[in-house]
């Protein structure tokens, strides 16, 4: 779990505007992560949780594992990660934790 919430965190703050804010929320068994980073079209959320899949190719900035390692952890513990947009750009990622409230209600993109 430890592995999951660093590299949610790293992840946010590495695709963050410069100046920009991440947020971190814990309710009804849903870890939420949100940054205010730059858009994510929708059509490339499949790609967020795939190994070695980066958005944009910038050297020094990973090897595309950290959100498919999110998702393997969370699958692992029974959970869920989930991607949706934020309005303005960035993204919001959760992982859902089975048998929370939020596991049938919370949206977005799954892995």
């Amino acid at each position: 779990m430890k592995r999951l919430v660093t590299n949610l965190l790293d992840n946010a703050v590495r695709y963050n505007h410069p100046g920009g804010t991440v947020e971190v929320t814990l309710s009804r068994g849903a870890l939420t992560v949100r940054n205010t980073g730059p858009h994510v079209p929708q059509e490339r959320f499949g790609d967020l949780f795939t190994p070695f899949r980066r958005l944009h190719t910038t050297p020094g900035q990973g090897a595309g594992l950290g959100l498919s390692i999110v998702a393997a952890i969370a699958k692992a513990h029974g959970a869920e990660a989930r991607a949706n947009s934020n309005p303005g750009g960035g993204l919001e990622l959760v992982v859902v934790f089975a048998g929370s409230e939020d596991a049938s209600s919370a949206g977005g993109t799954s892995e």
